[in-house]
């Protein structure tokens, strides 16, 4: 894409009114997220504003179960659903067709896709606000954070840096348009 972007990551804690500023965060490694209320309420209120949150990188039913528990602190009476393969955020840049598993690199390290044993298969999951704006993809049990980190690398099958750019992009597209 052509969309003007900072060359390094900001990072912001989550309960910091800064987040405000940025229309997109991306949070991972959610397993062992433990929420106070400032920062559920901060979270929530971001999100309802029009803010956009994607999260990655979290495995098996032990993570979910700890991120679902801190979710909850976010949103009470919501639910994080299914994000159908018909939903804008596939298709606003890039088609997509069908969610892949997009492995870390200890998973592929050791010959698999999945780095937890109930870690399969992956889930690109959403809330939604009032209006049925998504307004937080969750990306569990996959690392599209990893697939950036090592896209470059020879020993990195394309097939899932390729996927996990077209979801990222997707994203940020998504975030910025609706």
């Amino acid at each position: 894409t052509n969309i003007p972007v900072a060359p390094r990551e900001k990072i912001i804690p989550v309960g910091s009114p800064e987040l405000f500023n940025y229309p997109f965060a991306y949070i991972l490694e959610v397993g062992s997220l433990q929420l106070t209320d400032d920062e559920a309420e901060n979270l929530r209120e971001y999100l309802l504003r029009g803010g956009f949150i994607m999260v990655d990188d979290f495995h098996g039913g032990r993570e979910w179960r700890n991120f679902y528990r801190q979710f909850k602190k976010i949103f009470p009476t919501r639910e994080p659903e299914d994000i159908p393969i018909s939903h804008p955020l596939f298709h606003c840049f890039f088609d997509i067709d069908e969610l892949i598993q997009i492995p870390g690199l200890a998973a592929l390290f050791n010959g698999r896709t999945y780095e937890r044993f109930d870690g399969y298969p992956a889930y690109c999951r959403g809330v939604y606000d009032d209006r049925g704006r998504l307004m937080m993809m969750i990306n569990y049990n996959s690392d599209i954070g990893d697939a950036w980190e090592h896209s470059a690398e020879s020993f990195y099958p394309r097939q899932y840096a390729d996927m996990a750019y077209r979801m990222g992009i997707n994203a940020v597209i998504y975030a910025l348009t609706h």
